[in-house]
């Protein structure tokens, strides 16, 4: 593929796992040789699919609106970050599926992290209160999140630091043709 072909990099992974926190570092270091925009799961929510909960069709159905506005874009030479939890593998195959039968090249980059460590950096303090049985459907705690059985790049955010992953997540775009590599 062309460098300035359009591309789909979703980012799994569950809440609090670093899926923001790496999108922001790809999109500083892919900004200036390409177009890139972000689709930010809590932003998505907010702007595309405000009024879907949280049940498991409601999931899926905002998976697919961000892969319709994601192949949009990347139809059109942009590269599309999408850091959203998206838990379930299925939805993710058919984003998949549509992409690729669209020509277009999608990479799924798992961030993982134990439940421990998504419990101590959470600010907000969701999963204390799914724990406790005060937030229902909440992903990784009392609804599930499958992880991906086979993605292109896996990331542990728990114990390497967002260098570590981002230059993973950039040498999987350099190896599909999609990102110039540092020596060219």
């Amino acid at each position: 593929m062309p460098r300035n072909a359009g591309f789909i990099l979703w980012l799994t992974g569950m809440s609090g796992a670093g899926k923001s926190t790496l999108s922001r570092a790809l999109r500083a270091h892919l900004e200036p040789l390409r177009s890139v925009e972000v689709m930010d799961g809590d932003e998505v929510r907010t702007w595309l699919t405000r009024g879907l909960g949280f049940s498991r069709e409601d999931r899926e159905e905002n998976v697919r609106r961000i892969g319709h506005v994601a192949r949009l874009l990347a139809r059109h030479g942009v590269g599309v970050i999408v850091a959203a939890i998206s838990p379930y593998r299925s939805s993710r195959a058919e984003v998949r599926q549509l992409a690729t039968e669209a020509g277009l090249a999608f990479v799924e980059v798992y961030i993982q992290a134990p439940l421990d460590a998504l419990i101590a950096r959470d600010v907000k303090g969701l999963y204390k209160k799914a724990l406790a049985g005060e937030l229902q459907n909440f992903t990784g705690v009392s609804d599930p999140y499958e992880a991906p059985e086979s993605p292109e790049v896996i990331v542990r955010s728990a114990e390497e630091p967002v260098e570590v992953g981002l230059e993973r997540v950039l040498a999987a775009l350099q190896s599909r043709g999609l990102l110039a590599s540092r020596a060219a």
